[in-house]
């Protein structure tokens, strides 16, 4: 998604799942990022690498039947270089060995940990680096 995006349909009920609302939300991000001075604002970036992680975990959660709340326990952040165009966020899973001791942890104790990285760049260029810690919690 990139600086200019701002575009994303957001379904008034929950029937298309909630991919098209976190792309909305990291579409709004980038947005903030984009008014000033398309220089992406640190916090943005923190967010939007934040909202990265969630949406990963709550869609590994989804895949496996679970629906569990998701927060944010701990997390940093190391800037890089400033962004100041186009950029893409991505966050990718641990191993599956980690994934595994996390769900089976999730199942028998109703909430774990799960620490994920999330990077934010523009082609060729990682500019921001995150690491969070996410709790799943039983609601």
């Amino acid at each position: 998604i990139g600086a200019g995006a701002g575009r994303a349909l957001i379904p008034a009920d929950d029937q298309a799942g909630a991919t098209a609302i976190e792309y909305g939300l990291i579409a709004a991000l980038v947005a903030v990022g984009a008014i000033l001075a398309m220089t992406a604002f640190g916090g943005s970036l923190s967010a939007a690498a934040t909202l990265a992680g969630w949406s990963a975990l709550w869609l590994l959660l989804d895949a496996h039947g679970l629906t569990h709340q998701v927060v944010i326990q701990d997390a940093s952040i190391e800037y890089r270089h400033p962004v100041t165009a186009d950029f893409t966020v991505a966050c990718t899973l641990p191993e599956a060995s980690t994934v595994e001791r996390f769900l089976t942890t999730l199942r028998e104790r109703a909430r774990a940990r799960l620490e994920l990285v999330a990077t934010v760049g523009s082609p060729g260029r990682e500019q921001v680096s995150f690491q969070g810690r996410y709790v799943a919690l039983r609601p």
